[in-house]
């Protein structure tokens, strides 16, 4: 899984047409609309901690888990400065640990499709059951296959006097794969730029195969919706996000002795 190791440093640049107030609004109603009003709430893939800090601000007990030192870096700057009371991990979400159970587990910029193996998703989807309090909620959401095949083998760019990137994206029909070669080049203190590359892998999942992951970790599916919409996903949904409760525990033991 990536860990945004140098592109961290530009994330947010390169990210600011994203409108995370917008995002943040639909998903504070998603989770309200399902019983989750205050409390502590759960972000897996955290990031820099843009979502994190406006629901904080909504009034819930934040925490957030990410993989990325760099990442979290910058979201414990934000925190800094906001004086909100957020508690970052560095954790991978395939074998994250909390000290307890959470009201609600969160996950959104299609982080759960950088997991690329079905049984490492149910895991993932079973560490989040465990770690739900009894009918706590889950809701996270995913690129589509539609997406994704959209994407195709494409090459997107932008220049900026902060940096610039190269992204250069295959996804593959057979293994529903989406590989994409990100290419930075950043600007140092003495005004020249340095080359970087990452590789980041994500994986196209249909609707089915969540829906299964999901029985298998304890996960009762509640809703698939249409990104920010209430309405059902359509043939033409570049994004969708799943609603999900706790129903019962226990996968993690069957899984451990697998």
């Amino acid at each position: 899984m990536a860990s945004y190791e140098s592109f961290a440093r530009v994330y947010d640049m390169f990210m600011d047409n994203i409108p995370y107030d917008d995002w943040c609004g639909y998903l504070h109603g998603l989770l309200r609309q399902y019983g989750v009003e205050d409390g502590l709430v759960l972000e897996l893939g955290c990031g820099t901690g843009e979502m994190t800090e406006r629901l904080a601000a909504l009034g819930y007990d934040m925490i957030g888990v990410d993989n990325s030192a760099e990442m979290l870096e910058i979201a414990q700057e934000k925190k800094d400065a906001s004086g909100h009371d957020i508690l970052y991990l560095l954790q991978d979400m395939r074998e994250f640990e909390l000290y307890g159970t959470v009201r609600a587990v969160v996950s959104v910029c299609d982080t759960i499709n950088y997991v690329t193996d079905t049984e490492e998703l149910v895991r993932v989807f079973s560490l989040v059951n465990n770690y739900l309090d009894p009918g706590g909620v889950f809701i996270f959401d995913l690129n589509t296959v539609g997406k994704y095949r959209e994407l195709g083998e494409s090459v997107i760019a932008e220049n900026r006097d902060e940096g610039s990137f190269i992204w250069e994206n295959w996804y593959d029909e057979e293994t529903c794969i989406n590989e994409y070669d990100l290419t930075l080049f950043l600007q140092r203190e003495d005004g020249l730029y340095e080359k970087y590359e990452e590789t980041h892998y994500q994986r196209a999942y249909e609707i089915g195969e969540i829906e299964d992951a999901l029985a298998r970790a304890g996960l009762k599916l509640e809703a698939v919706f249409d990104a920010f919409t209430q309405d059902a996903p359509r043939p033409e949904s570049e994004r969708v996000y799943f609603v999900a409760r706790e129903c019962r525990k226990g996968n993690l033991e069957k899984l451990a002795q697998e």
